[in-house]
């Protein structure tokens, strides 16, 4: 057991920095980027607008420190933040548009993975001295608790025109926003056209140790230049870790292959066609499984993991499965041998 290999599908976020990308952080020209003056976050920075076809980006350590830095850009203390009740920035980030921003959280059901104009334009208040202002609008693609689903242009054009139509901001969670981009076969600049800020994550499927980037226009980075400082994200010689990201964006194409890989980890859960455990959902690089036995995603979590299959349980019937650019052709034999064995024991 001790020797036993283990398959880690807990998350995108636990690759580790390929040969081509260490020698690249290795050699990666720096400078103090709190002067401006490293040429590996420069770079870095006006490749993602590029790709977003926004103005400018900024580079951040991670993707929550990017998303509470938009919150702190478009807002003022009192405001309410209208967001998905799964959504990461609700769930995941400790309270931070709360504690950060004194911002009040107005969350809609995101039950499909989306929000829905009806419940979004519900959501807007109207003018009135009891209220506090509608000050901005969340949105999250791939939807992370509800399974990696992605949505094209057309989902979002409706919420875009409501935002619009209230001069209220919107922002995109995008922390896998290029899985998004390859789902829906659009170019991620289009995707995204719509938003006023964009956050993508470095660190997940594109496989680089640190970072997320943060995309708007000139005027919203100069202001999120000096929240990010706020909070601590201000850099010195980081070019180092943006080396890594570049490397990562320029090489994208990988996430291909995870979403190829989820759809053959569903194949074999749904060839064992059994009753106890079944394929929920599968979208991008996402596998949920639900758990219909007795004991249910706590007990299958249990026996995989003495397994050597590191998941994510989600809820007391559902477990989360993430393929990445670490994961080994025979690991899928070897997935399949050992669920064959705990299927069979449940």
């Amino acid at each position: 057991m001790a020797n036993m290999k283990k398959i880690d599908l807990r998350s995108d976020t636990v690759t580790r920095p390929s040969n081509e990308m260490r020698q690249i952080m290795a050699t990666a020209d720096v400078g103090d980027d709190v002067y401006g003056e490293d040429p590996s976050i420069n770079e870095l920075e006006e490749r993602a607008a590029e790709l977003l076809n926004k103005e400018a980006a900024l580079f951040l350590p991670s993707g929550t420190m990017a998303n509470q830095v938009a919150l702190l850009t478009h807002t003022t203390p009192g405001q309410e933040v209208i967001l998905g009740d799964e959504s990461h920035i609700f769930y995941y980030e400790v309270g931070g548009l709360a504690r950060l921003g004194s911002l009040q959280a107005r969350t809609v059901s995101d039950e499909n993975g989306y929000l829905e104009p009806a419940a979004v334009k519900h959501a807007i208040r109207g003018e009135n001295i009891h209220y506090p202002e509608t000050g901005l609008i969340c949105m999250e693609n791939t939807h992370n608790r509800r399974g990696g689903i992605s949505y094209g242009t057309d989902r979002i054009e409706l919420i875009a025109e409501l935002a619009g139509s209230k001069n209220i901001p919107l922002h995109l969670d995008g922390a896998r926003l290029f899985n998004a981009a390859y789902q829906e076969e659009v170019n991620p600049g289009d995707l995204v056209a719509e938003f006023d800020s964009v956050m993508f994550c470095l660190s997940k499927g594109l496989g680089a140790p640190v970072g997320s980037m943060l995309a708007g226009s000139e005027e919203f980075i100069v202001s999120a230049r000096k929240n990010r400082k706020l909070l601590g994200g201000g850099m010195r010689q980081a070019g180092i870790i943006a080396a890594a990201g570049l490397y990562a964006l320029e090489n994208r194409n990988v996430l291909k292959a995870d979403h190829r890989q989820a759809e053959e980890l569903a194949e074999i859960i749904e060839g064992f066609k059994t009753d106890k455990l079944s394929v929920f959902r599968q979208s991008t690089n996402f596998v949920m499984l639900e758990c219909n036995n007795q004991g249910g995603a706590e007990l299958i979590s249990q026996k995989l993991n003495e397994a050597g299959i590191l998941t994510n349980q989600f809820s007391d019937k559902l477990i989360r499965l993430v393929t990445h650019q670490d994961l080994a052709e025979n690991d899928f034999q070897i997935f399949a041998d050992r669920m064959e064995e705990i299927i069979a024991g449940l």
